[in-house]
């Protein structure tokens, strides 16, 4: 039986089933989940704020997106090729010349000191495919180059707040790179990179920036790299279970916590809050190729840059042995294949067809979208990936709405 919004009623009712036994293990306090297909949704909210109840899980509700930021922000440096104000192959010396002649580690896990000169200059393109030559290597987690990312950069749960962004970028350009630029890809860094880019480009805070040309003509009136008092009542604590208890562990409050005040560095990797229905509204747009509402955000050889393939197969062959070790810890989110500006790209079929395109989060979100069914999922939770509950979640949530589509 059809519902008339390109679900079946019965594949609705079996994925809110399971996303509810999920809640019910107590392992997810809450989540909110949304199905979107052409212009019908379909919503399920699920479970309260925290653990031990409070209040109930809703519609709008705000979570902090961790990673699935990418998607978002990357917008705002591809506005900015639109409008020929950088080139995708132009070296990002001018505007970030912390990042001019860069010198590369000979070997990756060897010691700082020991580097050779970097072949050429960093571009606005490795920046985008996250190839600049920097980033999370899981082949090299104990390599002296993450050690000292990690000191220097890194603003997660445990490291604290970031400095502003022209400090940020001074201490990093301290670092050699560990491959060469366009080498090789590596996760998050280039995003944050990116971030500064777009903001010393435009010649704005990032998020302003974000904000004129992305976020308020798309209507997302929740997303933002903070929440204000006056909505921070519709954010729930982040948790990071114990890794062998599973015991609950507060990695950030809502009210006065991270999340709560304006950052110094708005971070284009992961520091964006929003709603399932904020994030509806920009992959809608780019399943409609840039445009919203008549208006065109992007331009259509943009979204086309954004959500498809980017990477040689050198870079995938060597993204894809890299995902595959630590899969079993994500439940397989990120091994789809490819890698396009900001977002995954997926290369070969499982319940989802070849060319969906999202990303997940640390925090346990998800959003993807998919232009063969005209499809667009979010799964919202506030259970960091500390263990692979979340990730779960996600797995199962993907796998019973492709179930679902009608």
């Amino acid at each position: 039986m059809d519902v008339g919004n390109g679900f079946s009623e019965t594949g609705l009712r079996r994925l809110r089933e399971v996303l509810a036994r999920h809640v019910d293990s107590g392992r997810i306090p809450g989540l909110v989940a949304l199905m979107s297909r052409g212009d019908r949704t379909h919503v399920e909210t699920l479970g309260t704020m925290r653990p031990d109840g409070g209040p109930p899980m809703l519609r709008d509700t705000i979570f902090r997106m961790a990673s699935t930021s990418k998607p978002v922000t990357t917008a705002g440096a591809m506005i900015l090729l639109d409008e020929c104000r950088m080139r995708l192959d132009d070296p990002v010396d001018p505007w970030l010349p912390e990042l001019a002649d860069r010198q590369v580690l000979k070997d990756p896990e060897g010691p700082l000191d020991d580097t050779v000169p970097a072949e050429r200059p960093v571009t606005v393109r490795d920046l985008l495919t996250s190839t600049f030559g920097l980033g999370v290597d899981f082949d090299s987690m104990t390599a002296p180059i993450r050690a000292a990312t990690v000191e220097r950069l890194d603003y997660s749960v445990a490291s604290g707040p970031a400095p502003e962004p022209d400090e940020w970028m001074r201490r990093l350009g301290e670092l050699p790179l560990q491959y060469q630029p366009g080498a090789r890809w590596q996760y998050d860094l280039s995003s944050e990179v990116l971030g500064v880019l777009v903001a010393r480009v435009a010649g704005q805070s990032l998020e302003t920036f974000l904000r004129e040309r992305v976020l308020d003509p798309l209507g997302m009136k929740d997303t933002a790299f903070h929440v204000p008092a006056d909505k921070i009542d519709r954010l729930p604590p982040l948790y990071g279970p114990d890794p062998v208890s599973g015991e609950f562990a507060v990695w950030d409050e809502a009210e006065g916590g991270r999340a709560s005040t304006p950052p110094e560095f708005q971070g284009a990797g992961g520091g964006l809050v929003s709603t399932a229905d904020d994030y509806l509204a920009y992959f809608r747009m780019l399943l409609d190729h840039g445009t919203y509402g008549g208006e065109r955000i992007l331009s259509r050889a943009a979204v086309e840059l954004m959500t498809t393939n980017r990477l040689t197969p050198a870079q995938l062959a060597a993204r894809d042995a890299m995902f595959a070790k630590v899969a079993h810890v994500s439940s397989g989110q990120g091994v789809t294949g490819g890698w396009g500006f900001g977002m995954a790209v997926r290369l070969w079929p499982d319940y989802a067809p070849v060319g969906q395109f999202g990303w997940f989060g640390g925090t346990g979100t998800t959003a993807y979208a998919d232009p063969t069914h005209r499809v667009t999922g979010v799964l919202l939770t506030q259970v960091g990936l500390s263990t692979a509950d979340s990730a779960r979640v996600m797995t199962d949530f993907w796998t019973m709405l492709y179930q679902a589509v009608d």
